[in-house]
């Protein structure tokens, strides 16, 4: 197609000759090639469609690459990293929450942050680097609470074991008579 116009472009004299053409038919496919690279090269300037392009955020954020987490990880991490520069504030938070979530998050303090996670449908909620980039960002005093209110079905996914996570009690359980 585009060797097509680029024949239209020559004197008529030179339409015919199989020479030109030949040399038209090389340089538009260079042309097209060039024009990927730079399709490409721009997807690489937003997080959101970067994929080779990640790696130099998280060089320049400092966060070290883990070849095991998807994509959608890998930017969910960059995000909070980048949103996580400034005053540390509920809107930092909830903005910082955001990136791991495609719902609704809020926060609130009453002595220590809670963070409520609202319709988080169709995303797993990845709390090991959540609470990582929380634990970068917050002031060291502080403790937080996390809350997922969800009517449907939720995935929770944990790549570490030395996070503890204190759930809290609703209900004694019974077994065997005896409560636990």
């Amino acid at each position: 197609m585009r060797s097509e116009k680029m024949i239209k472009c020559l004197p008529i004299y030179e339409r015919n000759s199989k020479v030109f053409r030949d040399i038209i038919d090389v340089e538009a496919e260079e042309i097209d090639n060039k024009a990927l690279d730079i399709e490409d090269f721009i997807k690489q300037l937003s997080i959101d469609t970067a994929t080779w392009g990640l790696d130099i955020y998280e060089k320049e954020l400092g966060i070290s690459k883990d070849i095991n987490k998807s994509y959608e990880e890998r930017r969910s991490v960059i995000k909070s990293k980048y949103r996580g520069i400034g005053k540390f504030d509920k809107a930092l938070l909830e903005s910082i929450a955001n990136a791991y979530t495609n719902g609704e998050t809020k926060a609130y303090f009453n002595g220590k942050l809670n963070i409520l996670f609202e319709d988080i449908r169709d995303h797993i909620l990845n709390l090991v680097d959540f609470e990582n980039t929380l634990e970068e960002i917050k002031p060291a005093h502080l403790d937080y609470v996390l809350y997922i209110r969800e009517n449907d079905r939720i995935e929770l996914e944990f790549k570490a074991v030395e996070i503890p996570v204190i759930f809290p009690v609703c209900n004694q359980i019974a077994a065997g008579g005896e409560a636990l």
